[in-house]
C-alpha cells in the first residue's frame, strides 16, 4: 500500500530543498504549485473561468495568466481572493486527485504532497505522516526578502497572511529544522526517510 507524506511550510522556510532531497531518495512529488499553473494553462478551463470573473486585463499578449496583474486584484481584496479561490481550488484538488490515484495504481510505495497550504485546504487528511518545514521568524523574514526583492513589510505582510507556524507545528507529525546548513536539513531528512523505509 502507498504511503502518503504532506509536505508543507510556511513561505521561504526551504520546503523545496526538502521536497527535491525526497525527489533524490527517488520518492515522487506532485508539486501543488506546478499543478496549480497546469491548471491556468491557456485553452484550459480554469483560466477561461478566471477570464469571465475578472476580465481580460488579467491575460498576457500571448494568451498567458498575467499573474501580477491578477495577484494585485486579488492581494488586498477579499472578496476577490475568495472568488479566484473558489475557481482553482476544486481544479487542483481534481489534478493532484488524478496523479495521486495514478502513482497509487503503479503500487509505489511512497508519494509526496507537496502542499504549502497543506492544512488550510484540509488536504493533511489524505495523508499518512505530515512534514513541516520550519524556521524562525527571523531568519524567514531575511530569506523571503532576498528571495522576492521584496521590502520588509511587505514581506511581514505575507508571512502574517499565512496560518500561524505555531498552528502548523501542532498539527505535523514531523518538524525538520532548516535554520541550519543544507547538510543539517539532509540529515534530518534522511532520519524520515530512514524511519518510513523501515515501516514498509
Amino acid at each position: 500500500m502507498t504511503k502518503v507524506i504532506g509536505l508543507t511550510g510556511g513561505i521561504a522556510s526551504g520546503k523545496s530543498t526538502i521536497s527535491n532531497i525526497f525527489k533524490e531518495v527517488g520518492w515522487p512529488v506532485i508539486d501543488a504549485d506546478q499543478t496549480a499553473r497546469q491548471v491556468v494553462m491557456p485553452g484550459s478551463l480554469g483560466l477561461a473561468q478566471i477570464v469571465s470573473r475578472f476580465g481580460s486585463q488579467v491575460l498576457q499578449p500571448d494568451g498567458t495568466l498575467d499573474r501580477a496583474a491578477l495577484g494585485s486584484m486579488v492581494f488586498d481584496d477579499p472578496q476577490n481572493l475568495s472568488d479566484l479561490d473558489q475557481i482553482e481550488h476544486p481544479l487542483i484538488m481534481a489534478a493532484i486527485d488524478k496523479q495521486l490515484a495514478g502513482l497509487k495504481k503503479q503500487g509505489l510505495p511512497v508519494v509526496v504532497l507537496d502542499v504549502p497550504l497543506l492544512f488550510e485546504t484540509g488536504m493533511d487528511q489524505e495523508c499518512d505522516l505530515t512534514v513541516l518545514a520550519v524556521v524562525d521568524r527571523k531568519t524567514q523574514l531575511e530569506r523571503l526578502m532576498k528571495r522576492d526583492h521584496c521590502s520588509k513589510a511587505a514581506a511581514l505582510k505575507r508571512i502574517n497572511a499565512q496560518m500561524p507556524l505555531e498552528e502548523k507545528m501542532r498539527r505535523a507529525d514531523v518538524t525538520i529544522d532548516n535554520n541550519g546548513s543544507l547538510a543539517q536539513t539532509r540529515l534530518q531528512v534522511a532520519k524520515l526517510v530512514e524511519r518510513v523505509s523501515q515501516q514498509k
